[in-house]
């Protein structure tokens, strides 16, 4: 015991999860498409500008979710859609099985902000092109696509708030700092 009556114990193992690609990839994403979605029809040089910025990221953790380190690879995380399904029963019970990466309901997550960033991407690209200039429906699905996307990133957030209360477990921190408490699967 220390002089104070308190232990000295260190706080529990720790295990290095998010690799400084995957961390710095994620806030990059989380500012450009702030950035975008902020600028929309306000700044257009600044909302290409993150546009792009947003469709290079997503080149870059494609060919990570294949290549990269162990948690990062769609190996890894990416599950049946029944699997999917019973994580989210489970969550909602506050049942759920915890995973040292992303666990099923994260994974679908992981695919879903991919595919409606990427859809915003080839649809902002093709606004400023000759075919597709001044194409309502391409604006339209634009506009919905980058929508759909800020939905999809609220429930990320409340998904994150329930994993992270219900395991006990900062996952906001370890985004940061790439570590997560020993243990699980």
């Amino acid at each position: 015991m220390s002089p104070g009556g308190q232990t000295s114990e260190p706080g529990p193992a720790t295990v290095r999860v998010w690799d400084p690609l995957v961390r710095l990839f994620h806030w990059s994403l989380v500012a450009g498409f702030t950035t975008a979605y902020v600028t929309a029809d306000e700044i257009q040089r600044i909302h290409e500008l993150a546009g792009y910025t947003i469709a290079g990221l997503l080149v870059l953790r494609i060919l990570w979710g294949f290549v990269g380190t162990p948690h990062a690879r769609f190996s890894d995380f990416v599950r049946p859609p029944g699997e999917v399904a019973s994580f989210l029963l489970d969550s909602l019970r506050l049942k759920a099985r915890r995973f040292i990466g992303h666990n099923p309901a994260g994974g679908a997550m992981v695919l879903a902000l991919i595919a409606t960033l990427a859809g915003a991407c080839v649809t902002g690209y093709m606004m400023t092109t000759d075919a597709f200039w001044g194409i309502g429906w391409v604006e339209d699905l634009h506009e919905v696509l980058a929508n759909g996307t800020l939905a999809l990133v609220f429930l990320h957030l409340a998904g994150v708030l329930l994993a992270s209360f219900e395991h006990r477990e900062n996952l906001v921190r370890a985004m940061v700092t790439g570590r997560k408490r020993a243990g699980g699967t």
